[in-house]
């Protein structure tokens, strides 16, 4: 079955994001890794003697993830591996039928702790569909969705998925649409529209329009004004997209108010 996995530093933001995908994945019947890395020189000190019992620590840590993870659920698997964030979770979804990711984030007050500093790298080098739930953010009942593109930007096949995914289990009716773009026209407007119409099971996509010469003042005002839960940004390395979506950007986002982020991939 596909998974939703949980990246955890076992701090507040990650429990709410935690919390955030275990009331996600009852409703689309996926099951739920959490999996911490362990940095590889955590739990060895400048003592000889220390390197004979790193083994015990490793275990220990292994049943304090079973615990945190506890509250949440019966039936979620957990991962402590050893190495850097990056690399233990690429390693997982090598081996895995991973369809979300999820991770946490302080939000208002900026980001912070091991998996929030590392969520912008995380879009950045595994190309699967990522969550990202600022500390604040509470599952929402019926979420208002706006998806951000510059048309160009093709979705992949499994970032089409997850997004059909949510739509269906929500039994969505609409979705916004914003266009967007720092240059004046486009040719792609009319095939862009034609395609998404085409990818997402939804009944009505309302297409709107920013030309901003702040793209990101468009989106936060357009998020603020709709009352999005989810912010939907398509991401290719070239893109108006992908040039605001670094960490203080993010932290911007945050701030004006829109409760989650789902990054998707070319």
């Amino acid at each position: 079955m596909k998974q939703i996995l949980v990246a955890t530093d076992f701090s507040e933001s990650a429990a709410n994001a935690l919390a955030y995908a275990a009331a996600l994945s009852k409703i689309l019947g996926r099951e739920i890794c959490v999996i911490h890395a362990i940095h590889p020189t955590e739990g060895i000190n400048n003592s000889t003697y220390n390197a004979i019992f790193i083994e015990d620590y490793y275990n220990n840590k292994r049943r304090a993830l079973k615990e945190w993870v506890s509250p949440y659920g019966e039936n979620i698997e957990t991962l402590c591996d050893v190495g850097f964030l990056k690399n233990v979770i690429t390693k997982y979804i090598e081996h895995h039928e991973v369809e979300l990711l999820v991770m946490g984030i302080t939000g208002a007050t900026g980001i912070s702790g091991i998996v929030g500093s590392n969520a912008s790298m995380m879009v950045s080098k595994v190309k699967i569909p990522t969550l990202i739930i600022p500390l604040t953010s509470s599952f929402p009942d019926v979420p208002v969705i706006t998806l951000a593109t510059d048309y160009q930007t093709e979705l992949s096949a499994e970032d089409v998925s997850a997004l059909n995914e949510i739509v269906l289990a929500f039994k969505l009716k609409k979705m916004q649409v914003l266009y967007v773009d720092e240059k004046e026209g486009s040719k792609h407007i009319e095939s862009g529209e034609k395609k998404l119409q085409e990818l997402i099971s939804i009944p009505s996509l309302e297409f709107n329009y920013i030309q901003n010469s702040s793209a990101l003042n468009g989106i936060t005002e357009f998020i603020e004004q709709h009352d999005t839960d989810m912010l939907c940004l398509v991401k290719h390395h070239h893109n108006i997209i992908y040039r605001l979506f670094n960490r203080s950007t993010i932290n911007q986002v945050m701030n004006r108010s829109v409760k989650a982020i789902l990054v998707l991939h070319e």
